[in-house]
């Protein structure tokens, strides 16, 4: 098959499972998360650690999963106001044996730190992310599905004025050394196309928030997720890699897909946060 059409077809069934997940409901979004976060953790695992200390990593994937569904249990299933303790125990046990599993294991103490910097880079961002769609009226996929669509136009502003600029009228390169492709031109086009699909977000009442803020709060979003293909690039630079993966027939890995919702949709969170929105 054409590889422009396998990207295609992948690329829509990838569309249909976000949007639908996330506009189905909190039993949708559940199971949807929880196996993007699992297989987040293992493609990068396995490029890190490959075939070693296999024990080590699938407890720390086991500790991200139970991390998750404690936070959706407590904030979408039984929403408390403080994190009860009995749950907090069972986390805490988890990492305890989790750095126990690492003492023992002291002499592949690389590998051990990369353990942890998997569950701080994919682990922690995914197991809040129940926060994202957790409202006073209970679960709502809008917020979420918004952030995903003010990415996924910058992803593809990006291309497209990448392609159309980039290449003769404005060649300058952003990190060469990471990323050879991505030109300021596709930047910039990146960040009109976020600030076009903030404004359509608000108009159709996806967003409700004071435009202001959802204009600053996207065009923050567009330069953190930037960073974080960026940094997904430079992490695969480092282990010759291309992609992390191959679930996504012309298109990589899940960790290729969500790179830039690492780092952009805990900025939006915390933005919207901060100034009091939420």
């Amino acid at each position: 098959m054409n590889t422009t059409v396998t990207r295609s077809i992948s690329g829509l069934v990838f569309l249909a499972v976000m949007i639908g997940s996330l506009l189905g409901g909190k039993f949708f979004f559940l199971p949807l998360f929880l196996f993007i976060q699992s297989q987040m953790l293992n493609e990068y695992y396995q490029i890190t650690l490959g075939n070693r200390n296999k024990g080590v990593r699938n407890l720390a994937i086991t500790f991200a999963i139970i991390a998750f569904g404690l936070v959706f249990v407590t904030t979408l299933v039984e929403p408390v106001s403080v994190f009860p303790v009995k749950y907090l125990g069972i986390v805490l046990l988890l990492l305890v044996a989790l750095l126990m599993y690492m003492v023992l294991n002291h002499k592949d103490f690389k590998d051990n730190a990369y353990v942890l910097a998997g569950l701080a880079y994919i682990g922690l961002p995914i197991s809040l992310s129940p926060f994202v769609v957790s409202t006073a009226e209970g679960y709502s996929g809008l917020l979420m599905l918004s952030f995903f669509i003010i990415i996924w136009a910058s992803d593809v502003g990006a291309y497209c004025f990448g392609m159309l600029l980039g290449q003769k009228i404005w060649p300058a390169k952003m990190c060469p050394e990471i990323s050879p492709k991505k030109s300021w031109a596709g930047f910039v086009g990146g960040w009109i196309t976020v600030l076009l699909a903030a404004y359509i977000l608000l108009r159709t009442g996806m967003i409700t928030f004071p435009v202001v803020h959802v204009l600053v709060m996207a065009s923050l979003m567009h330069v953190t997720g930037v960073f974080g293909d960026l940094f997904e690039s430079l992490w695969k630079r480092q282990f010759g890699v291309k992609d992390s993966g191959n679930i996504m027939p012309g298109h990589g890995g899940l960790l290729d897909r969500f790179d830039s919702a690492l780092f952009a949709i805990p900025t939006g969170y915390v933005y919207l946060l901060l100034i009091g929105l939420l």
